[in-house]
């Protein structure tokens, strides 16, 4: 939608100029011929004409921006896998397009939801719910039986033009639940409570016991191992004329028992856990009365449990419901509206006081907690029957993993859909440099020094040349530069920027570099790498002056190995497991605040005062590191400093190491040529520096503004010694072009030149021997491409 100015303007105008053009003509036309019929015939025409013009420039973008909007499925695919969830992508065709391991895991393969190995039930359910995404934005399904597991699903509509469904399965809360109560039950937890005094069972809505700890299987049968699983639990208890509850198997002389239903779950086929206490008051406790029992069986919930009174206070919470609600100890709240922020304390005091008054069904609300308000959570609220003091229960689900995944998924998106708008905005920014750049070399040409107008010419072509700069940064930040890879040791890179680097510390700012040993070669450009080293450099530099301006802060440039088994050691979500080389850049200065720690590799985003800073070097440092195939992670605490780590994958091929690359040989100054060249591009101002230059320096020019006019050319006036063609044109690209010049000519060279990286475009190309020249260029760099590609260098 972003795009829709930019469209709609250009074709208003062209709307009006043409119609008016066609009035114009007509007009011209009956006057000279003085027939309505013609006149009117000619108007036709010409609107027609127009019309054909402004149909093909309302659609030519749309295009455009559908290229733009790809989706790197690697990078969807990378996150997907850091879920513990199936997960799953399909497209508005119902076609899947992407899928984890765990979704193959899962279904023994990859089918297409809502197709998927589950009952009726369950595939008629799934479909409700993809139709309820694509209509709402967001759908659910629960209890999807699949073989012997039931299963819930998430369905989410994504993409940029909200054209996808992400699919996320996991097992059903309820039932996983359950399972693993009833493990904790059989296990050494229900020895525990059995040490305790407690007695508990897991009981199914048929009455049969699912599973009970081994003291309560004693008491009950005598026996320990597997003796009250699937009998029915109430033949194990009988009432006496009190009303006062007993084991059948001891008889009315036997204890008297309390029974406790603690409603865990919800659903009328949900089971239900069922605590047993000897109600006698010399009966062996931890607590004076049964209310101590209940809340030593809470604490050891594995899940958030929470006690409140009939008052609307706390009585008690366990360690998973103050972990998940951000319970500080040396402040517990009081009420269980300090939990949430303030839109949300009514709604919650409510429904406690609600359920507190009698109200038997339990309730799931989604809340916002205060210490983190971003990310809302389920709280679950119960009535509590047989609890003592209690009167609501609460219970509280951490999702904190799943709202970290949301918060990396959405800033891998954004970050994507950013680089490739500056990817497009470089693009095009690039040919109007080429043209300025161009005609001031051609203005320098006519000028010398001490001419008045000489000096403001080269102030042009100077901070063109700066615009050329940005417009590299923003390619580095996309990923589409292009790189000239070299097999490197990282300690050679940082010895080759070193005196640069403590040029620009000076002597407020100490630099300590440390090399690890045996550090495997990595693949990457080396002038990149010292961008981006220059970067962090300066950066780090700016944060130490800030916190202390006198200085005696430090610098640390450090390079160490990081074996496959110290990265499996990490467990990192998004390092993948491999051999790296690590390139850490330490500082002693303000540090980064926590809000903008995720926004600091965003382009143009910047902490420095006005016109101290672009927001591209952190941008850049990224692209560069992402398209060398490493990883970067910034950690920071505001006043104790920050450290950026790079982690570049070591290189598995035993070819020799390159150091520094070697300065390129100066080349000649005689630009001087002839022969005739063949120029192809659709940019009128880029193809009118371009023949002027080449012109200038003795060649004769042939200029075609699309391919489709370059072959009609080529069959007029016969084979040219040179092809310069632009890479994407309408109509016809150059490499489909140059693909049916090569049939008739194929040892003609050629010279593809383009706004966009030689990375990005050499899928289009897959072509031999061609040269690239990427703009802007200079008329002297054209110059000296067009006489090597001739001379067959």
């Amino acid at each position: 939608m972003a795009s829709a100015p930019t469209i709609i303007a250009p074709v208003r105008s062209a709307t009006i100029t043409t119609g008016v053009a066609a009035v114009l003509a007509a007009a011209l036309v009956l006057f000279l011929t003085g027939s309505p019929v013609a006149a009117a015939g000619f108007l036709a025409a010409g609107l027609i004409a127009g019309g054909a013009v402004i149909a093909w420039r309302l659609l030519a973008p749309r295009r455009a921006d559908a290229d733009a909007r790809a989706t790197d499925w690697d990078l969807v695919r990378g996150i997907a896998q850091a879920s513990d969830d199936a997960v799953a992508v399909t497209d508005r065709a119902g076609r899947l397009v992407c899928a984890n391991d765990g979704f193959e895991a899962m279904f023994g393969g990859l089918p297409v939801p809502p197709g998927l190995p589950l009952d009726e039930a369950g595939v008629n359910a799934l479909g409700a719910a993809g139709r309820a995404a694509w209509r709402d934005g967001r759908g659910g399904a629960e209890r999807l039986r699949s073989g012997a597991a039931l299963l819930a699903a998430t369905v989410t509509r994504a993409g940029v033009e909200a054209d996808m469904l992400v699919w996320r399965f996991r097992a059903d809360r309820d039932y996983d639940l359950g399972r693993t109560v009833a493990e904790l039950l059989t296990g050494e937890t229900g020895t525990r409570l059995g040490h305790a005094g407690i007695m508990a069972a897991l009981i199914g809505p048929d009455g049969r016991v699912r599973a009970a700890n081994p003291v309560l299987a004693h008491r009950a049968t005598g026996r320990t191992e597997g003796a009250i699983e699937g009998r029915d639990f109430a033949r194990h208890l009988i009432t006496d004329s009190r009303g006062l509850v007993r084991f059948e198997r001891e008889g009315l002389e036997g204890h008297p028992l309390r029974i406790v239903q603690v409603p865990f779950l919800d659903g009328e086929d949900a089971p239900m856990l069922v605590a047993l206490l000897d109600d006698e008051e010399d009966a062996p406790a931890i607590g004076a009365s049964a209310s101590a029992h209940v809340r030593s069986l809470v604490s050891l919930m594995p899940f958030g449990m929470a006690l409140v009174d009939r008052d609307g206070r706390f009585l008690q919470m366990n360690d998973a419901f103050t972990r998940a609600a951000g319970v500080k100890s040396d402040a517990p709240p009081l009420y269980p509206g300090d939990l949430v922020v303030r839109e949300d304390k009514g709604a919650v005091a409510d429904a406690i006081r609600r359920f507190a008054g009698g109200a038997t069904h339990s309730t799931d609300m989604a809340v916002r907690l205060a210490h983190h308000p971003d990310e809302p959570v389920a709280l679950t609220i119960a009535g509590a029957r047989g609890l003592g003091d209690a009167a609501v229960l609460l219970s509280l689900k951490d999702n904190s993993e799943e709202s970290r995944l949301k918060r990396e998924v959405a800033q891998a998106t954004k970050m994507q859909a950013v680089g490739q708008l500056a990817g497009g905005v470089a693009h095009d920014f690039n040919n109007i440099l080429t043209a300025i750049i161009g005609y001031c070399d051609l203005m320098l040409m006519r000028h010398s020094p001490g001419d008045s107008d000489y000096d403001d010419i080269q102030q042009i072509r100077a901070n063109s040349n700066r615009a050329a700069a940005l417009t590299r940064q923003l390619l580095a930040f996309s990923r589409q530069q292009t790189l000239r890879p070299q097999l490197l040791q990282l300690p050679d890179v940082v010895s080759e920027v070193s005196n640069l680097l403590n040029r620009l510390m000076g002597e407020l700012v100490t630099l300590d570099v440390h090399h690890g040993r045996n550090l495997g070669p990595v693949r990457a450009d080396p002038g990149q790498l010292e961008q981006v080293i220059v970067n962090l450099a300066v950066n780090a530099r700016d944060a130490i002056l800030q916190r202390n301006p006198r200085g005696g802060g430090t610098l640390t440039i450090t390079t160490r190995a990081v074996p496959a088994t110290e990265v499996r050691r990490l467990q990192h979500d998004v390092l993948p497991v491999a051999d790296y080389t690590a390139l850490e850049v330490k500082d002693n200065g303000s540090g980064i605040p926590p809000a903008d720690l995720p926004k600091i590799f965003e382009p143009f985003f910047s902490t420095k005062e006005l016109g101290k800073g672009t927001g591209l070097g952190l941008s850049t440092v990224y692209g560069i590191v992402k398209q060398s195939g490493g990883y970067i992670f910034a950690e920071s605490e505001p006043g104790h400093g920050a450290t950026f780590s790079i982690f570049l994958p070591v290189h598995a091929s035993a070819g020799p190491v390159k150091a520094a690359p070697a300065k390129p040989a100066a080349k000649p100054a005689d630009l001087w040529g002839s022969g005739t060249i063949l120029l192809v591009e659709d940019e009128d101002m880029v193809r009118a520096v371009a023949e002027r230059a080449l012109t200038r320096q003795g060649y004769s020019v042939l200029a075609a503004e699309n391919g489709e006019v370059a072959l009609d050319l080529l069959e007029r006036s016969g084979r040219p010694d040179l092809l310069i063609s632009d890479v994407v044109m309408p109509t016809m690209d150059g490499p489909t072009m140059v693909r049916h010049v090569r049939e008739k000519y194929p040892d003609l060279p050629i010279v593809f030149m383009s706004g966009y990286a030689e990375e990005q475009l050499r899928k289009s190309i897959d072509l031999d021997n061609v040269v690239f020249l990427p703009k802007p260029f200079s008329v002297q760099q054209l110059a000296e491409v067009a006489r090597d590609a001739m001379a067959g260098r």
